[in-house]
């Protein structure tokens, strides 16, 4: 295998020795900014040249070197010997969020299709529909005539063939009209009464039975016979072409975060690794994605990308300033018609009094949205228990309802589940 061979085949190692999707979530460390995941960079072999150096290998004199111990333990060797501590050199795997949200698509074995709501472009295909009103030029002509003509043939009847039947024996008047209505002969008794005497008698025993009648007797009109073809304005049909309409999918994301005393520490990091592959997942699920960011104690207030995912922790706790908040900016902004909408919400459960029951889950019910979520983090890191009971609030209310989802978690372990909890909600 030659140098180049080489190179080729180091640089694909390093490229599969990405860390693990899963893996990166729990532990990674994650920003809000671009979808960066490490990678172990291998050392690609290469030659190293002196021209300057005197001599080649195997050539000169040399001098006597330091007597060797072969029986003597090598350094760095032995069953004692640990592990080092410094990490190798590492680079970044890049992902857009439509290759991560695949990845993690696969992972969870989900297949999320979102809806679009909002027509993006109508397309026109055959002229296929058919309505009852429309100007003249669309008109099918084809079909209006074709009804005519079935009208025309089906009052249509061979007048020479049932004079025939008239000449059967024992048939008469009454026995023909009979004789046409079970055939569905458009024949009135008016007119076999005239025909019939004006058929001599001894003609009126011509046949034994119909069955003698000539089989080969015309029965289906010709075009002269017919004269025309009535046409009727209750036949008319307009074609029009078959459309297929485009949408454009369309979301608005809304993430809000208790900031309260209660919400510090590991409670912060486990609320980001949650809502920042979500963030990512749903930029890479709809063409176009709008995010909200506000944080609560007990007051809420909206705040940029950045320091949402960074904000520090003081202050007392009421969710609903927070629902209040999220939507007055959908209804003012995001037409549910033609947007998706998603709210997700993250605390310690905690919360003031009756807040939850009194105000929280009545906005939920008002605020349209393909997914309310509630992550709820317990970890006890000495800023509370964060024991709250507002996760298992809406839980109880909502029951199967599948456009609401709680999830709760205590440790990075947990974060892929709770993930997978949300996204098999929309999913379902």
């Amino acid at each position: 295998m030659g140098l180049r061979e080489d190179l080729d085949r180091f640089r694909k190692v390093g490229e599969e020795e990405r860390q693990d999707l899963e893996e990166f979530i729990k532990h990674g460390q994650m920003d809000s900014g671009d979808i960066k995941i490490p990678i172990k960079v291998v050392d690609l072999p290469e030659f190293e040249y002196d021209q300057f150096s005197m001599g080649g290998v195997g050539q000169g004199e040399g001098e006597v070197g330091d007597p060797v111990d072969v029986n003597a333990e090598q350094e760095g060797e032995g069953e004692d010997d640990e592990a080092g501590e410094d990490g190798g050199e590492h680079g970044y795997y890049e992902m857009d969020p439509e290759e991560f949200a695949q990845e993690l698509d696969d992972r969870l074995g989900l297949d999320l299709d979102p809806k679009g709501k909002k027509v993006k472009e109508i397309t026109e295909g055959a002229m296929v529909e058919k309505v009852r009103s429309g100007p003249d030029a669309t008109v099918d002509f084809e079909e209006l005539y074709k009804k005519g003509l079935k009208r025309e043939l089906a009052l249509f009847f061979d007048e020479d063939y049932v004079r025939e039947v008239m000449k059967v024996e024992g048939m008469g008047m009454s026995a023909t009209f009979e004789w046409a209505r079970e055939k569905n002969i458009p024949v009135s008794k008016g007119w076999i009464e005239q025909e019939y005497f004006d058929i001599p008698r001894e003609e009126r025993i011509k046949y034994d039975s119909i069955d003698e009648i000539e089989q080969q007797r015309r029965r289906a009109p010709t075009a002269r016979e017919l004269n025309s073809v009535q046409l009727r304005r209750e036949d008319k049909r307009h074609k029009y072409p078959e459309t297929s309409k485009e949408y454009e999918k369309n979301a608005v994301i809304v993430f809000i975060r208790d900031v309260s005393g209660s919400m510090g520490g590991s409670k912060r990091e486990l609320v980001e690794r949650v809502f920042t592959p979500l963030d990512w997942y749903l930029t890479g699920k709809y063409d176009n994605a709008e995010f909200h960011y506000i944080a609560h104690d007990a007051e809420a207030w909206e705040v940029e990308r950045q320091k949402f995912f960074g904000i520090q922790s003081g202050g007392g706790t009421k969710i609903s300033t927070a629902y209040l908040l999220a939507q007055e900016i959908l209804e003012e902004n995001y037409s549910w018609s033609e947007w998706n909408r998603y709210v997700f919400a993250a605390g310690d459960g905690e919360n003031w009094m009756q807040d939850t029951e009194e105000e929280v889950i009545p906005l939920m019910e008002e605020i349209d949205c393909n997914l309310h979520g509630y992550v709820q983090v317990e970890s006890n890191d000495g800023y509370g228990m964060g024991m709250g009971d507002h996760g298992k609030l809406v839980e109880d209310h909502f029951g199967e309802d599948s456009s609401v989802a709680v999830t709760y978690l205590d440790n990075k372990n947990d974060v892929m589940d709770s993930i997978e909890t949300i996204l098999s909600a929309e999913d379902e």
